[in-house]
């Protein structure tokens, strides 16, 4: 019987034939999340930045603002909006990681404390999965005869968690934030120089086009959505997002004791 590397070389040939260029794209997919913990975190934080920051600055636009207003407004939402979303991508790890480990401690006792009543459900679980008579038995007294493959069993079947290396949550708020504020930075840097609005207002949307596009495109990093559709839809929703605040903003200053500063 070939052994595992023979195997593991065996697939990758099948999945570089051309029929199989699907299933081998996802594959390099799960390398890259396992291999890049904060890859997510850097694509989700740079498209943010730049959705929001732009929204903003749109938004100054639409009520008529000056660039240095633009500017003010457009810094204060990269600092707060980047704080915000790096404490929640720490705060979001951190909390899975403190309930997958709380229940692991839940099944730990209930397996010292509880013993019978987790076998029967342990042997209830490989009833389901198609075990029968002596396979079943044996499945069981194989499974219960190690602790911490036991815990394991119950918390992946009993309740469906997976546990994954997360990685240090305090990167994960790091990389969020980082990426946020690198990208924040695109749809401001036409507003750093001394131009005529209309042309920094031009400068900012085609700077801010690319760099959405281009931020979806690399969703292909992470899922394994198209980079042209990943980029399209990307772009899209950043588009609306940005239109709806410049609308807003305009409206606001057609109505009566509205005005711009």
């Amino acid at each position: 019987m070939d052994d595992l590397q023979s195997l593991a070389k065996k697939k990758a040939e099948l999945l570089k034939l051309k029929e199989n260029k699907k299933h081998q794209h996802i594959e390099h997919i799960y390398h890259q999340k396992i291999s890049g913990k904060y890859l997510g975190d850097f694509v989700y934080g740079a498209n943010d930045g730049i959705i929001t920051t732009f929204s903003v600055a749109a938004g100054a636009l639409g009520a008529s603002f000056s660039p240095a207003v633009v500017l003010v407004l457009g810094f204060a939402n990269i600092i707060a909006d980047g704080i915000s979303m790096g404490i929640g991508a720490y705060s979001s790890v951190k909390s899975e990681e403190e309930y997958n480990k709380g229940q692991r401690k839940k099944e730990e006792w209930e397996i010292d404390n509880l013993r019978p009543i987790e076998t029967a459900e342990i042997k209830e679980i490989y009833k389901e999965k198609g075990f029968t008579g002596e396979n079943l038995e044996q499945a069981v007294n194989v499974i219960t005869g190690n602790k911490k493959v036991w815990v394991d069993e119950m918390m992946k079947n009993e309740l469906g968690i997976i546990e994954n290396n997360l990685g240090d949550p305090a990167k994960h708020g790091i990389a969020t934030f980082l990426a946020f504020l690198i990208a924040g930075l695109i749809p401001l840097s036409a507003f750093l120089f001394q131009l005529p609005i209309n042309i920094a207002s031009q400068i900012s949307i085609v700077l801010t086009g690319i760099a959405l596009f281009s931020v979806g495109a690399s969703r292909q990093l992470i899922s394994p959505v198209k980079w042209y559709k990943g980029g399209l839809e990307n772009l899209t929703v950043g588009s609306l997002a940005a239109a709806a605040a410049f609308a807003w903003l305009s409206l606001r200053l057609l109505l009566p004791g509205s005005h711009a500063t």
